[in-house]
């Protein structure tokens, strides 16, 4: 772990920092994934809503 000392010889320990890196943007072929992941969830979540539609009215 990374320590520091300080002038009254007190030591101070301090977490440590994730490298830092700039995002690269989404590649086609992971555009095209996240639609479809999109679209499935839609789905997905309106059948859920359809069915719970349906069992609370009967």
């Amino acid at each position: 772990m990374p320590y520091t000392n300080e002038e009254g010889g007190l030591l101070n320990n301090f977490a440590r920092e994730p490298k830092i890196y700039q995002a690269e943007p989404p590649t086609q072929g992971q555009k095209r994934t996240y639609i479809f992941l999109g679209i499935a969830a839609t789905v997905l979540v309106g059948s859920l809503i359809v069915v719970a539609f349906f069992v609370s009215n009967s």
